[in-house]
């Protein structure tokens, strides 16, 4: 039979195993508040949930996160400190219905509850947003991994080095045994020494106080030496930490990041592409060890720069886009081989490109890029109002035309529009759902 030891830590005055099923049973009112969160999400925002957890509120209906308090049994009454308007016997009305936000009014979605508030962690806020989606092509195309050797727990020893030794099983082996081979007490002990040096201060003892003496001090000695060989700690109490060496397989992604910043991408365009590159990084850094992300904007021309140039200078020039395709393969035979990297691409355009260049943009991603690449995305960010462009996938410039003959001939190339923040996680989602194989 096998045992699994849950060895995390209860939350500050929680239990783990309770906050787990918990959310389990609200799973599905937390993923929708999640998903809508991510939606409405800042950029700011965003990033922060790469650094830490996140609040969410789901309607109560009965709902409470399990919580650990100290009983106080019997009925009582008192008044807080600080209170300057009531005395104990006090009787206070009943709010009125539009008062405070208790009541039947405080649903955030009008279905009559109060909302219930409470905390994801980074891991578990992450594990329901990207829940059902999958790296893709990992069947045809292993993830290449590099091994190291770390050191795992094996449970308990009897024999290991001092630094190794567990404290806390081995006090608990020696007061069992103690326990059951009935070692005296050092209190015990004690009140033996006292009794018999009473006896000993009285001058003139009687026969029976001395016969009690001797008693005394038979029982003293047999008591000391049972302390003696029942010994506090004895070598079969001894327990050490056992340590095994694991080989730990880390895996290496990159991701290249590519973007129009031509005179035609504005702030929105911007703010969009940073929505997408960032679900993009987030989702790539749980699935890989060690996760990269290099960064190209070009016009005419491209460049590699840092995160805060990419998505906040500003730029002027025409639209020339292979360029930062052909920029991407330079940094990829630089840096990246592909036999020891999994290779990335996401790129996000508003569509225009000059000339005939759309021609030479499907050439670099078909015979060069994307035979490297694992998986790569195209968003073209288009106007609020271009419904029909959102609605028609046929319809598009010479760029979109050329992309979707490459994603006619190649399975991991995607492409998708977008219009608007809420598009955003949703088309996320498309690209990274289980594709069904036929």
């Amino acid at each position: 039979m096998h045992h699994f030891i849950d060895r995390r830590a209860n939350p500050k005055g929680k239990s783990l195993g309770n906050r787990q099923r918990f959310l389990r049973r609200a799973r599905e009112n937390i993923k929708e508040r999640v998903d809508k969160s991510m939606r409405d999400k800042s950029i700011g925002q965003g990033e922060g949930v790469a650094k830490g957890g996140e609040e969410v509120t789901i309607p109560s209906r009965g709902l409470k996160e399990p919580k650990l308090y100290h009983g106080q049994g019997g009925n009582r009454r008192y008044v807080l400190p600080g209170n300057k308007d009531y005395v104990v016997g006090d009787t206070i009305d009943r709010p009125q219905s539009d008062a405070g936000e208790g009541g039947r009014k405080g649903s955030e979605d009008g279905e009559g509850d109060d909302g219930f508030s409470f905390t994801l962690t980074q891991d578990e806020y992450l594990q329901i947003l990207f829940d059902g989606l999958e790296l893709p092509d990992l069947v045809e195309k292993s993830t290449v991994e590099t091994e190291t050797i770390s050191m795992r727990r094996a449970g308990l020893t009897t024999a290991g080095t001092p630094n190794n030794l567990n404290l806390v099983r081995t006090m608990r082996n020696s007061l069992g045994r103690r326990i059951a081979l009935q070692r005296p007490s050092a209190a015990a002990q004690r009140a033996l020494l006292v009794q018999i040096q009473e006896l000993e201060e009285v001058t003139s003892r009687n026969p029976s106080q001395e016969e009690m003496l001797e008693e005394l001090k038979t029982k003293l000695e047999a008591l000391q030496r049972k302390r003696r060989v029942v010994g506090y700690i004895d070598p079969l109490d001894l327990r050490y930490d056992s340590f095994v060496p694991e080989k730990i397989r880390n895996s290496r992604a990159v991701v290249f990041c590519l973007m129009d910043v031509s005179g035609s991408m504005q702030e929105r365009e911007k703010d969009l592409a940073k929505r997408f590159f960032l679900l993009l990084h987030l989702f790539l850094s749980r699935g890989y060890e060690h996760t990269e992300i290099v960064f190209i904007r070009h016009t005419h021309y491209a460049q590699e720069v840092d995160e805060e140039t990419f998505f906040y200078a500003r730029e002027t020039g025409g639209t020339i886009v292979s360029t930062a395709l052909e920029k991407m393969q330079e940094i990829i035979d630089m840096r990246y081989p592909p036999d020891e990297w999994n290779i990335y691409g996401a790129q996000a355009s508003d569509g225009e490109n000059f000339g005939n260049d759309s021609v030479r943009c499907r050439q670099v991603l078909t015979e060069k890029l994307l035979p490297m690449c694992q998986y790569f995305a195209y968003v073209e960010i288009v106007a609020e109002d271009a419904q029909r462009l959102l609605r028609d996938p046929t319809a598009g410039e010479d760029l979109w035309q050329n992309y979707r003959q490459v994603k006619a001939q190649v399975k991991h190339f995607e492409m998708q529009r977008v219009a608007e923040p809420s598009h955003i996680y949703p088309i996320f989602r498309e690209f990274f759902l289980p594709k069904v194989k036929g």
